[in-house]
């Protein structure tokens, strides 16, 4: 029993110890919810109680104090403002994986990253073809991005079959996806700048800055900072969840407390065990010292992960299915299909993403730029490549900035067809591909069981 005083206590968090697995784990689960609060609503939104549904969300909420009026409709304050935690936690685990995780090999982040710049330009190069001249052509944004969580949940459908380089591969990928598309929406959908917003809300990241240079550590006080550049970008006419990337890229990756440090201070802990001074009191000293290990030991993690490990439930369990909630419900029937603007959206996503992925990717490694790990062959890539016209969360979020009344329907219904067939394809694709392989490696190890029984 004394033995087990050495080890942390066994926690069902346990499991989800390395970072990289953390997020894949979470955003599966995710997956899962999210997809429920988009089923629902959809239901509602054809259902005897449409109306009611659709108004709900454009309820003002705000704050009236005389003549000072600050309102914004409920979808408002979910789109532009919890989803700016969203994007947050997208760059601070875009910044994790380049300075500590799975892509601090350049030349492999190299190769996701020449993939995401395919499945965004190719998309919207086809998008406006084929909108050229059309009301809808200002739309061409809404398929730049994929879904994080429906593409790892779509993954974790065909478990240990899937090589983990894939993994890698596909959800670095989706993670540029997303901070092109948040940098796109800033660029492409803002409204007119205001400039005197906008340098308050320079100042204010210049403040975050000198915060963590002179060593402020207080999460409490950088989230008041962060929600005071939240309002000044708001009225900037930048769109506010930029404010989140940008904050999420700035975090610190390296943690206060040195792995060196955190050992000699352990080492006086167990050089001083708990016990009383001879009086019967606890030994204050004993506890001094337990109170420092407590504190360089949450030090001892960087900032990123830290607020990354705090944040992310959060995000893909509350504030993800709140959003499809919010956002997903269309009212449609079979013959909306055939609209210009969701047959352009359906294209971009299933056909321009694919296509994108595999060809900026094959260009990439052919030119010396990028590298292809040796398990992960182009048939994976391209299968992989599928996945990603699951363009579900970002294209909606864009389509609700891009599109008026009149065509969003159209736009929330090319995107959801498209996110299902790509879902099913890239799935069905990767199950082929990989039972092919399983059933090689198989025909393979036959001769040589063979071969040692006549060698015996």
């Amino acid at each position: 029993m004394t033995d087990n005083l050495g080890h942390l206590p066994s926690e069902i968090a346990d499991r989800f110890t390395k970072p990289f697995l953390r997020f894949v784990r979470i955003e599966s689960a995710a997956a899962a919810i999210l997809l429920v609060f988009t089923l629902g609503a959809l239901t509602l939104s054809n259902s005897p109680w449409s109306r009611d549904f659709l108004a709900f969300w454009d309820t003002p909420v705000g704050l009236h104090l005389g003549a000072f009026e600050f309102s914004r409709s409920l979808k408002h304050w979910i789109n532009d403002g919890l989803m700016t935690l969203f994007f947050f936690v997208v760059a601070l685990e875009l910044k994790r994986e380049l300075v500590l995780g799975e892509l601090t090999n350049r030349r492999m982040a190299a190769l996701s990253l020449a993939g995401a710049l395919g499945g965004m330009l190719v998309p919207a190069a086809l998008y406006v073809m084929l909108q050229r001249g059309e009301p809808g052509a200002h739309g061409w944004g809404t398929v730049m991005a994929t879904d994080t969580a429906f593409l790892v949940g779509c993954l974790a459908v065909l478990g240990s079959r899937i090589p983990q380089s894939l993994r890698v591969f596909l959800l670095s990928l989706a993670i540029f996806d997303d901070i092109g598309a948040i940098l796109v929406v800033a660029i492409g959908y803002g409204g007119e700048l205001n400039w005197m917003a906008a340098a308050l809300g320079a100042v204010g990241f210049a403040i975050v800055f000198g915060m963590a240079q002179f060593g402020i550590r207080s999460i409490p006080i950088y989230f008041l900072i962060g929600g005071l550049i939240w309002l000044a970008m708001d009225a900037s006419g930048v769109h506010a969840t930029i404010a989140g990337v940008l904050l999420g890229l700035m975090t610190p990756t390296g943690g206060w407390v040195s792995d060196r440090r955190l050992h000699a201070i352990l080492d006086r802990v167990m050089a001083r065990p708990r016990g009383d001074d001879g009086r019967g009191n606890e030994d204050k000293g004993a506890r001094k010292a337990l109170a420092l290990a407590r504190v360089a030991t949450r030090e001892a993690l960087s900032p990123v992960e830290r607020l990354e490990m705090m944040l992310h439930p959060w995000v893909g369990f509350v504030i993800m299915p709140l959003f499809a909630f919010a956002n997903a419900g269309v009212q449609f029937s079979f013959g909306d299909f055939g609209s210009a603007v969701t047959v352009a959206i359906f294209v971009g996503f299933a056909v321009g993403k694919p296509l994108g992925v595999l060809t900026l990717s094959w260009l990439a490694v052919r030119l010396g730029i990028a590298t292809r790990p040796p398990d992960l062959s182009w048939g994976l890539v391209a299968a992989g490549g599928l996945l990603t016209g699951i363009g579900f969360t970002m294209a909606i979020f864009i389509a609700d900035l891009a599109f008026g009344h009149d065509l969003l329907d159209a736009a929330k219904l090319g995107i959801l067809s498209a996110s299902a067939a790509s879902a099913i394809a890239g799935v069905l694709t990767l199950a082929w591909l990989t039972s092919r392989r399983s059933d090689r490696r198989a025909a393979g190890m036959g001769p040589s069981k063979h071969a040692k029984r006549l060698a015996t």
